[in-house]
């Protein structure tokens, strides 16, 4: 489905500090008004310093609350406070003790801020007690390797919006988790924590931005920096280059460069001891050459066709898989399923796996041409399908789906799907300018597969070269370890599946080792040979490397951070009763924040009495080259999604913490004034599902604020527009529908309560109303004029 937020008016009105209201006053009342990214590269990790500057524009102490993107690999290991002359470090703690501290600051009239996790990429950031006229400064600092998309390149992406996200499952009684303006649900406990206000479109740049970005190769051998989003400025001498975003740019999609390097050796082993020398970090990159023979495939393709997906995502989306489909062999089985709210396969290839025939390939192609973006990303469907068809086959089997990932319920997700996955690689192709990073290199690193971000059409063709790679028959499976003269503790390898090597593709493995930093590394597994026989027993592949010491910290953190997604993982799939406990105890000892720490930052001085401040939530922007944003998505998307399977545990998130939230007050639903015709059943009946929809979306609202109402009824109009467009081109009567969407489109900031209550009122009926059982239309000789 496509959901347009309506431009501002001339003149913007003051309107409350929640939800996507929250834009202007006379004043202006938008806490968050820099953020300053420096980044320091050297050679395959970078430094990054985020700065977040928070101001208080009202006449009482004020709380913001700001929710925003880092890298998904990124590990943040310190934040700092800085107000008023002051600086307070922050401090790594269990999350339930952050809170508290943070919480009884408050109440004393303390300046604190508290950084917390809520998905691999998304965060949320609170600064209470900020005085009047006064301004507070975040410091954050994290390390972040770079992830290569090929032997050739690497990429530095720095996610800038947390984009809308689909939210299915029943809204959950009770307060909500977070400050955010979705419900939360029983599949995403935590929706309210992911789903920030958004900016209407046309609100001029509230955000001063600067990225910059310091470049030291470190004796790689760097030919060539792109910057795929943005345009930027750089200076250059003999030893690195700096790179310059230019001014004025908005927060609206991800900063990308891509860093492109001459031939390589083939790997390298840093051996990073601590300090007391009793232990150390390792870091093994393994770069394959090497040719697979071709063998059959089962091959399942997976394509969102979301509302999220309008515009030039769907059509790189299309041309990804047909490029997949056309690289399929003769010998090879395939299926395509595409979704939204419901999954749809190509007309005549059935149910099941069909080979890959010249024929069944062009009408798998055939229908991908046809599709459109519309409905919600209920993802879990059609991957659970997926993972069935796969489920019984002897052969290389591969899942790739294609998505902008754009969804709330990963957890779910993951949790279901793991199970089924068993000697499944599962690559996903993420396509979007502000993409669901995190989730899609979860789903991929679970199912031993990689991960392709897509951030235009001009890339696509760059893409679909790696992605055609990785789906081929890989180099080597069943990968294990075996040092020499290093004393590997094997649970703390990550990633804790080392899944399979690709021809080049690079491999990144860290671990912890005992003792002293020396000795070599083999990476061995079964070798995928062309020259073996298929009946012949496959040979192994191995290559080893010898260690080289370097004091470069960032390795300790970034295989932190690794380590502990993979135990967030594990837990997240129902692993061991003791997870929790050794995620924490990992972030604590390395000082890598994690979904169950936080870091909190108090000031000792007292600056208010103690009462509670004004609190706002900072509005982002929407993501660049989307239609329209996908707010109000669980309200008009799709069917209510069904309880989560049996197998897939609660997301172990939903710290909940008591949040002052908007009221709802229940509107009464008098009779409606307009009749409707319906035309006949066989014509209408897809357009009556999707209005039944929305209808229930609706319904499922108990008690609505009046600023709600409004909003809602907003979102609707471009759903009505579409429906309405599309049943006038099948001739299908639209009377009563079009002449609601006319009024909608009349509706504007500045309306007055009665006629939004009384077009929520008739929004209401003339849906129910076309939703009822198909009445043919009266011959045109006995209507009346």
């Amino acid at each position: 489905m496509t959901v347009r937020i309506l431009p501002l008016p001339d003149t913007a009105t003051s309107e409350p500090d929640r939800g996507l209201g929250a834009l202007s006053t006379d004043k202006g009342n938008l806490p968050l008004d820099i953020v300053d990214v420096h980044a320091t590269i050297t050679g395959l990790a970078a430094g990054i310093e985020v700065v977040q500057g928070f101001r208080n524009p009202h006449e009482m102490p004020l709380e913001a609350t700001y929710i925003f993107p880092l890298p998904d690999r990124g590990a943040v290991t310190a934040m700092r406070m800085e107000a008023d002359d002051r600086v307070i470090e922050g401090t790594l703690k269990e999350r339930a003790q952050a809170r508290q501290d943070y919480d009884a600051a408050i109440a004393a009239g303390q300046r604190a801020a508290i950084a917390e996790e809520d998905r691999p990429d998304v965060f949320t950031m609170r600064v209470g007690n900020i005085l009047p006229g006064e301004r507070v400064t975040i410091r954050l600092h994290l390390d972040q390797p770079l992830p290569h998309e090929s032997e050739s390149s690497a990429t530095f992406r720095f996610p800038l919006v947390v984009a809308p996200r689909y939210i299915p499952g029943a809204r959950l009684d009770g307060e909500p988790a977070g400050s955010g303006v979705a419900d939360d649900t029983d599949a995403v406990p935590d929706a309210s924590r992911i789903s920030p206000p958004v900016l209407l479109p046309g609100f001029p740049n509230p955000i001063r931005l600067a990225i910059t970005v310091d470049i030291d190769p470190a004796g790689l051998p760097l030919t060539q920096i792109r910057s795929a989003l943005h345009v930027v400025t750089d200076t250059s001498d003999e030893e690195s280059t700096t790179v310059r975003l230019q001014p004025d740019e908005r927060l609206d999609r991800d900063f990308i460069l891509r860093l492109d390097y001459a031939a390589r050796q083939s790997a390298a082993l840093a051996l990073v001891p601590d300090e007391t020398g009793d232990e150390g970090t390792f870091s093994l990159t393994v770069l394959p050459s090497g040719q697979t023979r071709p063998s059959p495939r089962d091959v399942v393709l997976v394509l969102d066709r979301s509302g999220s997906m309008h515009g030039w995502k769907m059509v790189a989306a299309r041309r990804a898989a047909a490029r997949i489909i056309d690289t399929l062999h003769a010998e090879d089985r395939f299926a395509v399923l595409s979704f939204d709210t419901v999954v749809e396969r190509p007309r005549d290839l059935g149910a099941e796996l069909v080979d890959a025939t010249d024929r069944n390939r062009f009408r798998a192609v055939e229908h991908l041409a046809t599709l459109d973006a519309r409905g919600g990303t209920q993802m879990l469907t059609p991957l659970d399908e997926a993972g069935n068809l796969l489920a019984d086959s002897t052969r290389d089997r591969v899942l790739v789906l294609i998505t902008d990932g754009q969804v709330g319920n990963e957890d779910q997700i993951l949790a279901h799907l793991e199970p089924r996955l068993t000697g499944v690689r599962v690559h996903t192709v993420g396509i979007d300018r502000a993409v669901n990073a995190g989730f899609l290199n979860r789903l991929a690193t679970i199912g031993q597969g990689r991960c392709e971000l897509v951030e235009s059409e001009d890339r696509l063709d760059e893409a679909m070269e790696a992605i055609h790679h990785r789906i081929t028959a890989p180099l080597a499976t069943n990968l294990k370890l075996h040092p020499e003269n290093l004393e590997i503790i094997p649970e703390t390898v990550a990633p804790a599946r080392l899944g399979s090597l690709f021809p080049g593709i690079p491999l990144v493995i860290t671990g912890r080792f005992h003792g002293a930093p020396t000795g070599s590394l083999t990476v061995q597994g079964t070798a995928s040979d062309p020259a073996t026989p298929q009946d012949s027993a496959q040979p192994t592949w191995g290559q080893r490397t010898e260690g080289i010491i370097t004091k470069d910290p960032a390795i300790r953190s970034i295989w932190a951070r690794a380590h502990v997604r993979d135990l967030e993982d594990r837990y997240t799939v129902g692993g061991l009763d003791d997870l929790e406990q050794r995620i924490v105890d990992t972030s604590l000892r390395f000082s890598v924040l994690c979904r169950f720490t936080a870091f909190v930052a108090v000031d000792s001085r007292v600056v208010t009495g103690g009462d509670t401040p004004h609190q706002t939530v900072q509005p982002v922007e929407m993501p660049q080259g989307w239609a329209a944003p996908r707010v109000m998505n669980a309200a008009f998307s799709a069917a209510p999604m069904p309880p989560a399977p049996a197998s897939a545990p609660p997301p172990p998130y939903g710290f909940a913490r008591p949040t002052a939230r908007r009221s709802r007050q229940a509107l009464t639903n008098p009779a409606a004034e307009t009749a409707i015709h319906v035309p006949h059943a066989p014509a209408i009946a897809k357009f009556q599902e999707e209005l039944k929809n929305v209808l229930d979306r609706l319904h499922q609202v108990p008690g609505t604020h009046d600023q709600r109402v409004h909003h809602l009824l907003s979102e609707l109009l471009p759903v009505l527009e579409s429906i309405v467009q599309r049943m006038e081109a099948q001739h299908l009567d639209t009377t009563s529908l079009a002449d609601l969407r006319d009024h909608l489109r009349r509706l504007h900031p500045g309306s007055d309560q009665a006629t939004v209550n009384d077009l929520w009122t008739r929004t209401l009926q003339v849906l129910g109303d076309q939703t009822e059982a198909p009445k043919p239309r009266r011959p045109f000789w006995k209507r009346k004029n």
